[in-house]
């Protein structure tokens, strides 16, 4: 096996291949789980109906509410330890978190980027998928679907969708409630009551708080920062629900709820420290950053002068009405309401240094804030060979923000010794221009001052959808989805620069067309102009010819937040788009146990705006905007039921092929948003659920491959060219957060001991190596690693009561998230000239790079105590 996979060297082997040569996702009993013989039914609602797994031709992992309080999942960064093929990310903080499906979602933190990847909770669409990561409270079951889902779902699912159904009230009285303790300081408490009001209404109500320590250590540096720790928990969450059933025909269920966070998130990790490592010592007393022969992440020790708290409220109602139409119908009217209001606001430390460079205050000059409405309409009906279903969507999103960046103490002091090599602190404050004219010397970065912007994106978008499936004969089924979007979106902008932002404006003046030449992408720069900036006696003489990078002079100087042509600049502008998606499926039952199915999909995302801040040179983009993402999906799938229904088997090969694919990147002074032109995904998902011979005993387990790469492009393919040097990793190169294998698996034992019941979990996750950075560049690689869960309880047969032993991460892997750029602190990129080609301009040479690199890193190992009680 010299040339195996690296997955099928790993010790999970015997586990992941139980049942099957190749197997994946993680399937466990859903919605229903009621005995049809000795087959025990998985019952999903991934076509907006109650389907058997079995029967649904789509890569479906469904997780019941066992399966998820098992693996101790309370939100959709959990559960991706049961799901191969998914990957959940957040970095600067847990509101910009990101979900991706075969290696495939939205890249980068920008608000105006919409999810690849949808979710959907209780039927209401949320707009990221930052907002779906809360406490989901009690769930019935969450379903992952893969791949494009661009006719029954929302608006933005061209990777696939998050399906979260959450418990409805009951009509008998029961109460639960648990609270745990553990490690980091974890303590939590949360309770549910639900049952009848009257013979037609019921309620269920839940709460939960969950405190606990941060499990990252923090340096503060100069501060004024002292508290030293990071990524901790603080947060309340309510839902009360009401269910009406009038009489056989109507249903009417009404959910409220409200979740607060009051926390600190997020810090990063030093994983390379460059050569400005020494400068940001010297200022910080030697505790800036780590020095360049210690670093070790596995110290999970962050550098953080300023404050990273962050506080985020989400609330909302939704209505889900259910009518019974007359019998000559023959069908249901079914309306979904949703209103939802959420808003984070956070501080950051930008540079992620002991030193005070720059930072955003949480006073609520950095925040975003959703506020939407939706309407969905569906009447579906169904024949004895027909399951017909027509629809419409609205949704209004209305999305303001907050950006700022402000300078601290030791920016000006900073750029000074970066310039001069360490040896002039004030060269900033002493540049004068070149005839030497001391009325034109540099302004300043006036501590407290910087940049300040405002934006609004304002959306209304409705389509128009349908989904029959027709029995064409006892073994054929044949399914036409088809949705139509149409899509408006406005968006206005307010860049400002406060009164001390004035050195880049005077070094403009001063040195405009040197620093014009620094930007031209292949130009040089020679001895003469280099030291025009620098000073003559500052640095050794730079050859003649010899090119500089923008971020080495320009960047420093004139960086976006400190540019002056967005002081008070105002943009406006306005983008209307619609598209034609859906599905076409043939799905063909050999007998009872086997069904195969081809299907082919489309997807759709939409356009949008680059909410931020974005620069050519010294030239503000004219162009924010955006092309929408499609992609078209074929899938060849089977499903089967073996030994006597005791083992589940399922395999679906995909081939998926996006267009003008939205990355959001770091470009070394600037974030930007471009359409790549081509990603394409190739490989397969499985999964397989065997009930052994053992009474009590399940395994259960998969395994993804997918190979997701970026098509080959030039410059003259991005709609902005000169973005290609920062992007020129990407041609034909793997996708980054993509790994090719993913695998998963579950052992699960439940059984009585005298009189008292037990049972034990252990779930397992392995993803091979990938990279973290948009740019790919090579020190931003995670290498493969695997995750250990597990749980064991005793109880009371009746479940009255349940104690619990649970541990987290248990073999305490450190791992990489994201990892980024350390703003300002060297030359990362486009360090090797290439002239000739059709690309000209400078590209990455690992050889050449010298830049700091930090890392949001995943959770350490947890463990602790949970007390459950029922009545």
């Amino acid at each position: 096996m010299k040339n195996a996979p690296q997955i099928l060297k790993t010790p999970y082997l015997a586990l992941l291949m139980a049942g099957a040569a190749t197997t994946a996702l993680f399937s466990a009993p859903a919605l229903a789980q009621e005995a049809a013989g000795d087959e025990v039914v998985v019952i999903v609602t991934a076509q907006k109906r109650a389907q058997r797994l079995q029967d649904v031709p789509i890569a479906i992992t469904s997780l019941s509410a066992k399966t998820l309080q098992e693996a101790g999942v309370r939100d959709i960064k959990d559960m991706q330890i049961l799901t191969p093929g998914l990957t959940v990310t957040s970095t600067t903080n847990e509101s910009s978190t990101t979900a991706r499906i075969r290696g495939v979602g939205t890249v980068g933190d920008n608000p105006g980027l919409e999810s690849s990847v949808g979710v959907v909770i209780d039927g209401i669409y949320r707009p990221r998928n930052g907002v779906g990561f809360e406490d989901l409270g009690e769930m019935e079951r969450i379903e992952v679907l893969k791949g494009p889902q661009g006719t029954l779902f929302g608006k933005n699912t061209s990777a696939g969708v998050i399906n979260v159904i959450t418990k409805k009230p009951q009509f008998t009285f029961g109460a639960d409630a648990e609270a745990t303790v553990g490690n980091y300081g974890a303590n939590g408490f949360s309770g549910s009551v639900t049952g009848p009001m009257t013979d037609e209404v019921a309620y269920r109500l839940y709460y939960a708080n969950r405190k606990r320590d941060g499990y990252n250590n923090v340096n503060t540096g100069v501060g004024p920062r002292t508290l030293n720790n990071d990524g901790d928990q603080n947060f309340h969450t309510a839902r009360g629900q009401l269910l009406f059933v009038p009489n056989d025909n109507i249903d009417i269920r009404v959910i409220g709820d409200y979740t607060h966070r009051d926390e600190n998130c997020c810090v990063s990790v030093q994983i390379r420290t460059g050569p400005t490592g020494s400068i940001l010592n010297a200022l910080a007393g030697n505790n800036g950053v780590a020095a360049a022969n210690n670093v070790n992440i596995e110290d999970r020790l962050a550098y953080a002068n300023r404050g990273t708290r962050q506080v985020s409220r989400d609330g909302g109602v939704s209505v889900e009405s259910n009518i019974k139409l007359p019998d000559f119908l023959d069908s249901t009217l079914t309306s979904v309401t949703g209103m939802r209001d959420w808003k984070s606001t956070n501080g950051q430390d930008i540079d992620y240094t002991g030193a005070d460079i720059l930072y955003r205050r949480d006073n609520g000059d950095f925040n975003a804030r959703f506020k939407t409405f939706s309407q969905e309409v569906r009447l579906a009906g169904a024949t004895e060979s027909l399951n017909w279903l027509v629809g419409g969507f609205y949704v209004k999103e209305d999305l303001t923000r907050q950006d700022s960046y402000v300078y601290g103490s030791h920016y000006q002091t900073y750029l000074s010794l970066l310039l001069t090599n360490g040896t002039n602190p004030g060269r900033v404050g002493q540049l004068t221009s070149l005839n030497g004219n001391p009325a034109n010397a540099l302004g300043a970065y006036t501590p407290g001052d910087g940049a300040k912007d405002s934006y609004t994106q304002n959306v209304e978008s409705w389509a128009l959808f349908t989904n029959n499936s027709w029995k064409v004969s006892e073994q054929l089924e044949m399914t036409l989805g088809l949705r139509y979007t149409s899509e408006t979106k406005k968006m206005t902008a307010l860049y400002t620069n406060t009164a001390g932002n004035t050195a880049c404006g005077a070094a403009q003046r001063a040195y405009g067309t040197t620093l014009a030449q620094m930007n031209t992408p292949g130009a040089t720069v020679t001895n003469a102009q280099w030291q025009q900036i620098i000073g003559a006696d500052t640095l050794a003489p730079v050859p003649a010819g010899t090119p500089t990078r923008v971020q080495t002079v320009l960047g420093n100087l004139c960086p976006f937040w400190a540019n002056p042509a967005f002081s008070n600049r105002r943009v406006a502008d306005e983008n209307s788009d619609g598209d034609l998606s859906g599905t076409l499926k043939a799905a063909w039952r050999f007998n009872d146990d086997v069904m195969a199915y081809a299907s082919f999909a489309r997807g759709y995302k939409a356009g949008g705006y680059n909410l931020d801040r974005a620069q050519t040179g010294l030239t503000p983009d004219s162009e924010l905007w955006f092309l929408p993402e499609t992609v078209n999906s074929y899938e060849l799938g089977i499903k089967t039921n073996l030994f006597d229904n005791n083992l589940t088997l399922n395999v679906t090969a995909f081939d998926q092929a996006y267009e003008n694919f939205q990355l959001n990147t770091f470009l070394g002074t600037a974030f930007v948003v471009e359409s790549i032109p081509q990603v394409n995904s190739k490989g397969f998902d499985a999964d397989f659920s065997w009930r052994t011979p053992l009474t009590g005993l399940t395994i259960a387990g998969g395994l993804t491959y997918a190979d997701t790469v970026y098509g080959d492009f030039t410059a003259a393919d991005l709609i902005n060219p000169t973005h290609f040097p920062g992007l020129s990793l990407l041609p034909g190169a793997t996708v980054s957060f993509a790994p090719k294998w993913s695998g998963s698996t579950a052992i699960s034992w439940g059984g009585n001991i005298g009189d008292l019941r037990a049972f034990a979990n252990v779930t397992a996750k392995y993803s091979s190596e990938y990279n973290t950075g948009s740019d790919l560049i090579a020190f931003k690689e995670q290498e493969a690693y695997t995750l250990v869960n597990g749980r064991v309880g005793i109880g009371a047969q009746d479940r009255r009561w349940t104690l619990e032993l649970w541990g987290q991460n248990l073999t305490d892997e450190t791992y990489r998230q994201v990892v980024i750029n350390g703003p300002l602190q060297g030359a990362g990129f486009q360090t090797t000239v290439q002239t000739a080609g059709s690309n000209p301009g400078t590209y990455y040479d690992v050889a050449k790079d010298t830049n700091t690199y930090d890392a949001f890193i995943g959770a350490p190992k947890t463990y602790g105590l949970t007390l459950r009680v029922r009545y």
